[in-house]
C-alpha cells in the first residue's frame, strides 16, 4: 500500500545488528538493576508453579518444566532481542511437545528416546536458522482471525487435557477420546481432587482482586498443598489423590551421549525434522507476539531476528539437558515489566533465581497434588483464549468469522501449523475476493473523490497538522507500516487521517487504527478521519472503535467537514 505523507517528519532509527550486541555487564546500569532484581525475582515466582504443571502436562515430568524455565530464560535473555522478554515454557509449545513425546510412546520413566531429544534440539536449530534468514519480519502477514482462532484452540486444549487431571481420573490418549471420555471422572469422582482442583482456581480468580502485587498462582499452588495434607487416606478410594512425585534436586545434566544421536535410523530423523519444524515455527509465533506486548508497553522496538536466534540457541540447549521447548511467556514477561524489570538482566536473575529453588527447595515439591497444577494449567487456558476479539468477529458473521471458527477447529482436532497455514490462506483469498468486488464496485460508479484531490488547509492552523493521506486497502500486510510511521509523527497539535482511497479494512487494521488513535491521545494530538466511507464506518461502529477511542464527531465522510471542525478545535486552543 502507498502511503503518502504530507509534513513528514520522522527520526531515523539505528537498525540492530550483530556488531552492536552488548556484553552483560554492558546492558545495565546502577538506574536499572533493582527494577531487573524485583523484576527478575517476579517472574521467577510465576515460572516456578507453571514450569512444574508444564513439565506434568507435557510427559517428560515437571523437573523438565523447570530446567527450561532456567535454561531458555537464561540463554535468551544473553542474546536479549527484546530487552525485558522472559522466556518459560509455554501452553502451545507444551501441547505440540506433549504430542510428540506420546507418539514416541514415552511414558515419563526411565530413558527419555532419542527422537523426543533430537526434535526438540531440532527445533532450536531450526529457530537459529530462522533468525539468520529474518523470518520475523513475515509474522505480520498474520492475519488477526488466524491468531485468535490459533490461541482460542490451544486454550481449548488445555482445558481438555487437564480434565480428568482436575477430577482425580486418568486422562485417555487423543483429544477425540478425551471428549468421548469426559463424563467417566464425573461418575468416578474423587473429591480430593475436585475440593484440591475447584479451591485452587478459586484462589488463582480471588487473590488478584485483592491485590494484584500478590503472585497468585504461587500462593495458589501453596494453599492448595497444605490443604491437602488434612485429607486420609483411610476416608476411601474417594480421597485419594496423585502429587507430582520426586523432583531431581541436583543440577540438570545432559541427559544423553552424542554418539547417540549417530545410531537413530532415518524414519526417526524424519520425524524429528518434522516435528522440529512444528516447534520452530510455533514458537517464532509466540515469541514474536510476546516481543509486541513487551514493545507496547516499555516504548521500545525490539529485533525479532535476533530473539529467534536468542530462543533458539536456549531451545537446543534445553533440550540436551531434558527439558521441555518454550518460548518468549507474556505472562512472564508483563509481570517482569510491571515490577520495573528494565534490561536482559531481568531474565538472568530469574533463571539465577529458579536454580536456586531447584537445588534447595527440590525434596519439598514431590506432595504438590496434580489437580492443583491441573487448576493452574485451566486458568492459563481460559487466560489464552481470545473471547473478546473472538465475540467481535463471530457477531461479524462474514469471512472472518469462518475463517476465525475453522482455524479454531483445526487447532483443536487436526494440527496447529496446519490450522494457521490453512487459515493464511483462506484470509488471503477473502481478502482478494473483496478487493475485486469493490474494485468493479467503483469503476462502475466512476471517480467520486474528484474534487477531494487536494487538500486546502487554512495557512492558520497549517503548520500544527500532519495529514495522512491513505492510499489503498488497510489489511494485516501493511498494518506494521502503518503503525511505525504514524509513531514518528513529533510536534503536532493535530493529524488528519484521509482515507478517502481506502476501499476496505480487515480487523487487523481496524486494531490497528485504534491502537494508532490511542497512541495519538496520549500524546495529547487532537485526531479526525476524513473520505470514511459508509462501510468502514459501519465496521468502526461494530468494532466499537466509533465511539469508544474516537467520537462519532471526529470521523467524517466529507474532507471539508472534517477539515472546518478541526480548523474550530485548533483556533479555539490559541
Amino acid at each position: 500500500m502507498k502511503i503518502r505523507l504530507i509534513h513528514y517528519f520522522a527520526s531515523q532509527h539505528k537498525k540492530m545488528d550483530f556488531k552492536n550486541i552488548r556484553n552483560i555487564t554492558g546492558s545495565f546500569s546502577s538506574k536499572s538493576i533493582k527494577g531487573d532484581f524485583t523484576g527478575g525475582l517476579t517472574a521467577a515466582i510465576i515460572a516456578l508453579p507453571m514450569g512444574l504443571a508444564f513439565g506434568l502436562q507435557s510427559g517428560l515430568g515437571p523437573q523438565a518444566g523447570l530446567y527450561t524455565a532456567i535454561i531458555l530464560a537464561l540463554l535468551a535473555s544473553i542474546v536479549a532481542g527484546t530487552k525485558t522478554l522472559i522466556s518459560d515454557p509455554t501452553g502451545p509449545m507444551t501441547i505440540v511437545a506433549a504430542t510428540i513425546i506420546a507418539e514416541a510412546g514415552f511414558n515419563g520413566v526411565g530413558k527419555i528416546p532419542v527422537v523426543i531429544i533430537l526434535s526438540f534440539a531440532l527445533g532450536g536449530i531450526f529457530q537459529i536458522m530462522f533468525g539468520l534468514i529474518k523470518v520475523a519480519q513475515y509474522v505480520k502477514y498474520i492475519s488477526y482471525p488466524v491468531l485468535s482462532g490459533f490461541m482460542g484452540g490451544i486454550g481449548v486444549i488445555i482445558i481438555l487435557t487437564q480434565w480428568h487431571t482436575f477430577l482425580g481420573g486418568e486422562r485417555p490418549g487423543g483429544i477425540i477420546d478425551i471428549i468421548l471420555d469426559l463424563h467417566t471422572p464425573i461418575i468416578e469422582y474423587h473429591w480430593s481432587s475436585i475440593i484440591l482442583g475447584s479451591l485452587t482456581l478459586v484462589f488463582i480468580y480471588f487473590i488478584p482482586k485483592i491485590s494484584k502485587k500478590i503472585p497468585a498462582g504461587l500462593l495458589s499452588l501453596i494453599i492448595g498443598t497444605l490443604i491437602s495434607f488434612t485429607f486420609k487416606k483411610e476416608w476411601g478410594w474417594h480421597w485419594d489423590y496423585s502429587t507430582i512425585g520426586e523432583i531431581p534436586s541436583d543440577l540438570p545434566q545432559i541427559v544423553l551421549p552424542f554418539s547417540e544421536f549417530l545410531n537413530i535410523s532415518f524414519s526417526e530423523f524424519s520425524i524429528a525434522v518434522v516435528s522440529g519444524l512444528t516447534l520452530a515455527g510455533l514458537g517464532t509465533i509466540d515469541t514474536l507476539l510476546t516481543s509486541v506486548v513487551a514493545d507496547n508497553l516499555t516504548k521500545t522496538k525490539h529485533n525479532g531476528n535476533r530473539e529467534l536466534i536468542g530462543q533458539g540457541i536456549g531451545n537446543f540447549v534445553a533440550a540436551l539437558f531434558g527439558g521441555l521447548p518454550g518460548a518468549g511467556s507474556t505472562t512472564g514477561t508483563v509481570a517482569n515489566i510491571n515490577s520495573n524489570g528494565k534490561t536482559n538482566m531481568s531474565g538472568i536473575f530469574k533463571a539465577m533465581f529458579l536454580l536456586i529453588v531447584l537445588v534447595g527447595l527440590g525434596p519439598l515439591l514431590k506432595d504438590v497434588p496434580k489437580p492443583v497444577l491441573s487448576a493452574l494449567l485451566i486458568s492459563v487456558g481460559i487466560g489464552i483464549i481470545d473471547f473478546k476479539g473472538m465475540k467481535k468477529l463471530f457477531s461479524l458473521k462474514n469471512s472472518d468469522s469462518l475463517v476465525l471458527l475453522l482455524v479454531v477447529v483445526l487447532t483443536v482436532f487436526v494440527d496447529l501449523l496446519v490450522a494457521v497455514g490453512i487459515g493464511m490462506v483462506l484470509s488471503s483469498f477473502f481478502f482478494m475476493q473483496r478487493m475485486g468486488e469493490l474494485v468493479d464496485q467503483q469503476s462502475k460508479s466512476g471517480d467520486i473523490n474528484e474534487i477531494e484531490k487536494k487538500l486546502k488547509i487554512p495557512e492558520s492552523i497549517k503548520n500544527r497538522i500532519m495529514v495522512y493521506e491513505l492510499d489503498g486497502p488497510l489489511f494485516y500486510g501493511f498494518s506494521d507500516q502503518f503503525k511505525e510511521q504514524a509513531e514518528a509523527i513529533i510536534g503536532k497539535d493535530a493529524v488528519i487521517i484521509n482515507m478517502s482511497q481506502v476501499p476496505y479494512i480487515d480487523a487487523s487494521g481496524t486494531y490497528v487504527l485504534e491502537e494508532v488513535i490511542k497512541n495519538f491521545k496520549d500524546k495529547k494530538v487532537e485526531v479526525i478521519l476524513v473520505g470514511v466511507k459508509d462501510h468502514i464506518f459501519k465496521q468502526f461502529e461494530e468494532f466499537k472503535v466509533i465511539p469508544n477511542t474516537l467520537a462519532e464527531e471526529k470521523a467524517y465522510n466529507s474532507v471539508r467537514a472534517g477539515l472546518k471542525y478541526l480548523k474550530f478545535q485548533l483556533e479555539e486552543k490559541k
